[in-house]
């Protein structure tokens, strides 16, 4: 990590476009999983164990699946390119925990949300996953 080069954020959109869409989901679930944590501890009294809990539901192959079920209609034309090629990228490894359909689906919400995180469009991510105001 001693000559890990950091670039400016937001990228610009056509860049994070064309990365790889594992690499994104790579990124949005280090993100998803941020915003999540975040908003269960500035929401309730818990010990961390709960919130790990609570977390580890949330940020599951099942609750992502769930979650793109509810935001599917709201997407963007390309929103829902970048969620399609994520979806239907091929991953070397597979979910213990979850069907294929769900896995795939999950790897699609993480390259969305890596997607707009790199593009700076987090209050989009927000709106999308959170209910958050745009």
């Amino acid at each position: 990590m001693g000559n890990m080069q950091w670039g400016e954020l937001p990228v610009e959109r056509e860049r994070a476009r064309q990365m790889n869409p594992i690499v994104l989901a790579f990124i949005g679930d280090a993100v998803y999983t941020l915003y999540v944590r975040t908003g269960l501890v500035l929401s309730q009294p818990a010990r961390a164990g709960e919130l790990n809990r609570l977390t580890a539901a949330a940020v599951s192959a099942h609750g992502q699946s769930e979650a793109i079920a509810r935001i599917l209609p709201l997407l963007t034309e390309e929103e829902e390119e970048i969620y399609r090629r994520g979806r239907n990228a091929k991953k070397l490894s597979r979910s213990k925990n979850a069907g294929v359909g769900e896995y795939h689906r999950s790897t699609g919400v993480e390259a969305l949300i890596g997607y707009l995180y790199l593009t700076g469009q987090q209050a989009r991510i927000r709106t999308l996953f959170f209910g958050g105001e745009a």
